[in-house]
């Protein structure tokens, strides 16, 4: 029953598209695109947490998706891994709680030895009684960006690898499930593959592609997990003038990527920014930028090209990043959401978080900061060290650098 009925919502919903594509100007993307990621983020699906309806909905759909691409099952169920885990809700609690995800899993086959895959979580935080950083009443999530982006994009991937006559690889994707609780679906799938892992190429993930930015920079995770990923990059963006590429060489992440890096395959994460709306019930399609999707999807299939001239790609084992530094052990935070896709010295705030330390002292949405006490910040590694030196109720000066100016603000945590 709930698969008619979403065939015919999608079905709806295309018609929809293209009839709207047809009276008015045609727009800067492929219209399936905005469909795929606002049937995703509707209502409809409850905020797709894991082992709900609503999840099961949004299941189902990429099932369908993938079977219109022509992609063909590569679950243990047709398209569906499913999969039990157990998760503790906090930290502290005593008792797990029995959780049910499904993975959906399809393949392109191109006759190749090697396989690349690709990959989204489609998982969100339902009515937000976990994860969320709303503070009202419940209400539901629909992550929009968080991660039907991903979804939408790794969707338009499928479509454009398919219509490929040639390859020198297959590809694998994968909807991931459980990746707000934890990466439990892609930990599940790298234990429990229904491909040989030893045939895998790499792994692109796409996690919160949504929001590109008028500068254009993205963030590419993982370049240090291949030696070829500097190369295959460095090409990929000379060759075209939109995307900014903003590296980060490490394999571990708060993503679904870091699974497969743990099993020494190379990865990238892309990532086109962070924002205020993240696990809030305004992550709304309303605030995608469909155009920057598009953009994002065309150069990663330019870099699967461009890599496709290195054959089996070579692993390289990443140090984290903050190595040589003194360890994050903060117990106080300033309340602001880092830009991870700010390229200057400094580190730049994305977003003020109500009732917080930044707020009260008066630091603003674009502030850079690049002091914290005698602590110069270069980064956000140095950001994190400064608020390391100190402890709940004591307080320190933030210098901030706001347009042309440098101002000093009086910080109590």
């Amino acid at each position: 029953m709930h698969t008619v009925r979403n065939y015919i919502l999608g079905l709806f919903l295309v018609v929809g598209g293209m009839l709207s594509a047809q009276t008015e100007p045609k727009p800067a993307f492929d219209i399936q695109l905005e469909v795929d990621l606002v049937y995703l983020a509707s209502d409809y699906l409850e905020g797709r947490e894991t082992g709900t309806m609503g999840e099961l909905k949004a299941a189902q759909y990429l099932a369908h998706r993938f079977a219109e691409i022509g992609a063909t099952p590569a679950g243990t169920e047709a398209y569906f891994q499913p999969f039990d885990f157990k998760y503790k809700p906090n930290p502290h609690a005593e008792e797990t709680i029995d959780r049910k995800g499904m993975n959906v899993v399809a393949f392109l086959d191109k006759g190749a030895k090697t396989t690349v895959v690709i990959g989204a979580h489609y998982d969100h935080l339902g009515m937000g009684n976990f994860g969320s950083r709303h503070t009202g009443e419940p209400a539901i999530h629909n992550g929009a960006d968080d991660n039907a982006s991903g979804v939408a994009a790794m969707l338009w991937l499928a479509e454009a690898l398919a219509k490929q006559k040639k390859s020198k690889n297959n590809y694998l994707f994968i909807g991931f499930s459980g990746e707000e609780l934890g990466l439990y679906g892609s930990k599940y799938f790298v234990a429990n593959p229904t491909v040989d892992l030893s045939t895998v190429n790499y792994m692109l993930n796409m996690d919160m592609v949504g929001r590109l930015q008028e500068s254009g920079v993205l963030s590419v995770n993982g370049t240090g997990t291949s030696p070829a990923w500097d190369d295959v990059l460095g090409a990929t963006e000379a060759a075209q003038s939109t995307i900014i590429v903003k590296k980060g060489v490490g394999g571990i992440g708060p993503s679904d990527h870091t699974s497969f890096y743990l099993k020494d395959i190379p990865v990238l994460h892309f990532f086109s920014g962070q924002h205020n709306d993240y696990h809030k019930p305004i992550d709304d399609s309303e605030f995608i930028n469909f155009a920057g999707i598009q953009q994002i999807s065309e150069f990663i299939v330019a870099i699967i090209r461009q890599a496709n001239g290195e054959g089996k790609l070579a692993f390289s084992k990443t140090k984290d990043e903050s190595q040589g530094r003194q360890a994050a052990r903060f117990k106080v935070s300033l309340g602001v959401m880092p830009d991870y896709v700010y390229n200057g010295e400094g580190m730049r705030i994305d977003g003020v978080l109500d009732g917080r330390a930044a707020q009260a002292a008066g630091l603003e949405n674009g502030d850079v900061i690049i002091q914290i006490g005698e602590v110069k910040v270069k980064d956000i590694y140095d950001y994190m060290e400064g608020l390391s030196q100190y402890e709940a109720g004591q307080s320190t000066t933030v210098v901030v650098r706001r347009g042309s100016e440098e101002k000093t603000f009086e910080v109590n945590f």
